[in-house]
């Protein structure tokens, strides 16, 4: 992570030669953060229908060349595993990864869901909110978007595990990214994970 030019630009961000993957994304013509524009964008995926670049388990990283690319994004993929294993998707992003490279993930915030569950007394099927995609239920954060789930036909869309910030900040920590910085938004957690500490202090709103 390089500091900030006098210009406001992140020097991060004027090579094309940075590197990122893409876990979990389902298409490349959804948005990732602004921070990655110019970068090679790799796609992987564990379903074959969405035509990703790299047909792949998460949990099986191991068998992709190690330390080729610059940064992850895991955008609401982490949540579609077991607990016990998330230690091999984060062994696996630590495989692919630079030494200095960095993961940045959003994972629901579920304690932050239940707290405007209880205040706004919702059921489990009430709307919890409304996305592109539609109408989100409170089930749907927790145990994955029904839509989704029906539509496919395919459990790996339903959600095995659900994390708070102190939770995830954990298992990051656990698992050999040893500086972890977190940032809560519209019922969101959002991780930026270095194996190494940066020699400058991220900024989360580079990653809107």
């Amino acid at each position: 992570m390089k500091k900030t030019n006098n210009a406001g630009s992140s020097e991060l961000n004027l090579t094309s030669k940075k590197r990122l993957l893409n876990v979990g994304g389902n298409s490349k013509v959804i948005s990732v953060a602004k921070f990655f524009d110019g970068w090679q964008h790799d796609l992987l995926d564990i379903d074959p229908d969405v035509k990703p670049d790299i047909l792949c388990d998460a949990r099986q990283l191991y068998k992709l060349p190690p330390r080729q690319y610059d940064a992850v994004y895991c955008s609401h993929n982490l949540e579609h595993y077991q607990r016990h294993e998330l230690p091999q998707v984060l062994s696996g992003f630590r495989t692919i990864l630079k030494k200095d490279g960095f993961v940045f993930t959003k994972v629901p915030d579920v304690m932050e869901v239940m707290k405007v569950v209880v205040e706004n007394k919702l059921d489990i099927d009430d709307v919890l909110y409304t996305s592109p995609a539609g109408p989100i239920l409170v089930r749907d954060v927790i145990y994955g978007y029904h839509v989704e789930i029906e539509r496919s036909g395919n459990d790996f869309f339903a959600h095995k595990t659900g994390f708070s910030r102190q939770s995830i900040e954990k298992v990051f920590k656990e698992n050999g990214f040893n500086t972890v910085y977190s940032a809560c938004q519209m019922l969101e957690i959002r991780i930026l994970a270095f194996m190494e500490k940066p020699s400058v202090t991220p900024n989360f709103v580079e990653f809107d």
